[in-house]
């Protein structure tokens, strides 16, 4: 028997594949299918099926894709309301691999639908979990992504009392050498506080993580609603794609149109400039924002920019163009690519250059806007009199910010404050913006 994980940090998003006699059954794959073929095929392996527990909302899975290739069966839970061709997958419910089985468990608690699955070895044992998005190493699924979305609709305390009773019932009384596959890492997004672990066991979780302490059902909601991540824009839409289906990777990247030559762009659609900011400030064309291809991309893609919304995608070079095409693909926004271009020789606006000595000996002389996410506001401001506008929201608050003063925008770190300068520039005309960048670092 084969259990490999497959893993992309961009997302924080792990899939896996499970062989055994020459089949192999996939596990929440990620939107390109190309690496579970290659993992087939070097294994001499035939993909008999695909496995999904619950339709994921932080990227797009490439299930039907699988199945149209191959012919493989998608498992999914009758709850998720799945709209392509399907065998429902809940309690009780088993795939034979040979002499294993993968055994189907109704887990609601991060959506109404979610499942894990419970894999059973030759020899008879439960040896492993496919936790999907419900435990984690050092935390559980977040409960409050379905409250609009999805088959089935669900306030996030009725889904954080249903995962208190998922968690209890359901996976806690697993034996404790039972191995932890869950379908995300540090970074995601879909949870608040996951441990660098990439896999874990239900006796380390027993342990170690702060959800599956001991207390009642009414403190457990309380924690586990409390202080939760941001929800990007693109999440509800995902869920819904998820529900359906996407269409084929490679196909869809394809239809993305590529002009051999300088466009003229057209006016009200967006530009994201996707180089590195020395590049960007160096001359971009107006108005363009600057998400950098980092590792975070897609998930601040889908953050500043809505699912409904056209955009430009501007790269350096070919190659690094088809690299942010296939990252927007991840989250399905390739749709949304009005047409991916090379920088055009007519970007020449330049980026205010901020005199630091002067900010640092006056900073009340500027108005400062802090676009980190609220929990690090919490945690502290840098700045007292900072305006706090956390970037997934500074679009639609951007008139928020007064223009009597300069405008000085910061982060952690220097890659959302790259991004922030730009919509905010492209609103206000009577003031210069300056990007603080990695200078914040001085005021830590």
């Amino acid at each position: 028997m084969i259990v490999h994980q497959f893993y992309d940090k961009g997302l924080a998003h792990a899939s896996y594949a499970i062989i055994r006699s020459g089949k192999m059954v996939v596990i929440d794959p990620a939107r390109n299918p190309q690496p579970y073929y290659d993992f087939a095929q070097l294994h001499n392996a035939d993909i008999t099926g695909v496995i999904e527990t619950h339709p994921h909302a932080d990227f797009v899975s490439s299930h039907l894709e699988i199945h149209q290739t191959t012919g493989a069966v998608i498992y999914v839970s009758k709850l998720a309301g799945a709209e392509y061709p399907h065998e429902s997958f809940d309690d009780g419910d088993v795939i034979q691999l040979d002499d294993i089985k993968l055994k189907a468990i109704n887990t609601p608690g991060h959506s109404p639908d979610s499942i894990c699955i419970l894999l059973e070895d030759e020899k008879g044992k439960d040896c492993a979990v496919f936790t999907g998005d419900t435990l984690f190493a050092g935390d559980v699924g977040r409960p409050d992504l379905r409250e609009n979305v999805g088959n089935i609709t669900a306030k996030k305390e009725e889904l954080a009392r249903q995962m208190y009773y998922s968690t209890r019932e359901k996976l806690m009384v697993l034996p404790p050498d039972v191995t932890v596959y869950p379908a995300h890492g540090p970074g995601s997004l879909c949870g608040k506080s996951m441990s660098p672990d990439l896999q874990s066991s239900i006796g380390k979780e027993l342990r170690d993580n702060y959800a599956l302490q001991l207390m009642d059902e009414l403190a457990f909601v309380k924690t586990l609603m409390a202080d939760q991540p941001f929800m990007p824009k693109y999440f509800g839409y995902d869920v819904e794609l998820n529900k359906t289906g996407a269409p084929n990777f490679t196909e869809s990247i394809e239809t993305v149109l590529r002009p051999s030559q300088d466009i003229v762009l057209e006016k009200g659609v967006l530009v994201i400039d996707t180089r590195v900011k020395e590049a960007y400030r160096s001359g971009h064309v107006k108005n363009a924002i600057n998400l950098q291809d980092a590792e975070k991309f897609e998930t601040w893609l889908g953050s500043v920019v809505g699912p409904n919304e056209l955009f430009y995608l501007l790269a350096a070079t070919k190659d690094e163009l088809e690299t942010v095409i296939k990252k927007t693909a991840k989250i399905g926004y390739e749709k949304n690519i009005k047409a991916a271009i090379l920088i055009p020789a007519d970007a020449k606006v330049q980026s205010p250059v901020l005199n630091y000595a002067d900010f640092k000996s006056d900073p009340d002389h500027y108005t400062i806007v802090d676009v980190r996410n609220w929990a690090e506001i919490k945690a502290g401001k840098l700045f007292k009199n900072a305006l706090t506008i956390p970037l997934p929201e500074l679009r639609e608050r951007v008139n928020e910010i007064p223009v009597d003063k300069p405008i000085v925008v910061h982060c952690a770190a220097g890659y959302r404050s790259a991004a922030a300068a730009g919509i905010i520039q492209a609103a206000v005309n009577l003031v210069p913006v300056y990007d603080l960048g990695e200078a914040i670092n001085e005021w830590k």
